[in-house]
């Protein structure tokens, strides 16, 4: 594994301390692996991505880091900005999910509400005054460019509109940071561009996001940093430069090209 050693040093410098730390976590669905003593830590203000082929548990490692799973090994831990030190995710899971918003692959709204109602529901989950609902709600409509449309009923929305309510709500307590599962599945090449242009502006405004994704060539340019998982483990994580030197390769999709035809040559052998 590619370890970045300083880049946790200048965050310790800077009293920025990792978001959240994975210790050996394993999950099991019945008899099935799906995570198998994955290891990893993710920066305050990182855009952190992580990538693998369907199946290999990109999914659950964001359902496992927001408490939706509870892993059957290892341990999970959140930084608490309230009281300054390392929390439980599975003691804590209210505390968590304050500090996290998640945006799903599937809508995550109710389509019978319109866009402006929505907010306003998932913000009351919260127990936020209802003025500062208001006021979030209003920023975010503005933010994701649903303002004109927030009287609109949500089920009438396109499928780049409807990703870009999912984010919204996951963002309506200002949590600090935003986990998005395959935020451009499914979407056309100009809406996977609006997408991401969103996703730069989050992280600008001090989001540390963390995103799973195939779309391995556009994860590229936006991630500060990759992990890449692979039969249920993480196999490496770093910069593109490094994961380009370490694997003597120049892209993503030749990187996966040659873990998958190691991987063959073991089976093979």
């Amino acid at each position: 594994m590619i370890i970045v050693k300083f880049i946790y040093a200048i965050n310790l410098i800077l009293n920025m301390p990792p978001v959240i730390q994975l210790k050996n976590v394993e999950k099991r669905f019945g008899k099935r692996k799906v995570l198998d003593g994955v290891d990893l830590q993710i920066d305050e203000g990182e855009i952190f991505g992580i990538i693998g082929m369907s199946g290999s548990g990109k999914s659950t490692i964001l359902n496992t880091l927001i408490g939706f799973y509870e892993s059957e090994q290892g341990e999970i831990l959140f930084y608490s900005y309230k009281d300054k030190k390392y929390k439980s995710a599975v003691k804590n899971v209210i505390e968590l999910r304050k500090t996290f918003g998640f945006a799903a692959q599937d809508p995550s709204f109710y389509p019978k509400l319109t866009v402006e109602e929505n907010l306003m529901h998932f913000g009351s989950l919260y127990k936020i005054p209802k003025k500062i609902i208001k006021e979030n709600a209003k920023h975010l409509l503005e933010l994701t460019e649903l303002y004109d449309c927030r009287k609109q009923l949500a089920q009438s929305l396109s499928g780049g509109m409807e990703r870009r309510l999912s984010i919204a709500c996951s963002l309506i307590h200002n949590p600090m940071v935003l986990i998005l599962d395959e935020p451009i599945a499914d979407l056309d090449p100009i809406r996977r561009k609006e997408m991401w242009n969103l996703i730069r502006e989050l992280h600008h405004k001090g989001k540390t996001i963390i995103i799973a994704s195939h779309f391995l060539e556009e994860l590229e340019p936006i991630c500060t940093k990759i992990a890449v998982l692979h039969d249920h483990k993480i196999c490496s994580v770093g910069t593109m430069p490094q994961l380009k030197k370490y694997y003597n390769k120049s892209s993503l999709e030749e990187i996966f090209e040659l873990i998958e035809k190691n991987k063959s040559k073991k089976e093979v052998n």
